[in-house]
């Protein structure tokens, strides 16, 4: 593995946490959920970490600006499809 920048970042440390966390997560979800929220879910997650990445690696203040907030947003959605996975296991246990 190459020594860059980016591995030297808590958050980007986090950022890997966060994926293998929603990898577990999503492995417990119904056979229904895997080509939709599965899939959205590891893709946002493995979107934060990557664009932490990639803006770690940018030169200008404005680039690396622009994919830190990549990120954050991929950690919205994140939050957003936790909160719907969340509904749907409780909609699911009281029927």
């Amino acid at each position: 593995m190459l020594k860059l920048n980016h591995k030297k970042l808590a958050v980007w440390d986090k950022s890997l946490r966060l994926i293998k966390e929603v990898y577990k997560l999503t492995n417990k979800l119904p056979k229904e959920e895997k080509y939709i929220l599965t899939s959205q879910l590891r893709r946002a997650s493995i979107s934060v970490a990557s664009n932490i990445a990639e803006g770690a690696s940018r030169k200008s203040v404005n680039d690396r600006k622009r994919f830190y907030e990549i990120s954050r947003s991929s950690s919205v959605e994140i939050d957003t499809q936790m909160e719907y996975a969340n509904c749907w296991n409780i909609s699911k246990k009281t029927n």
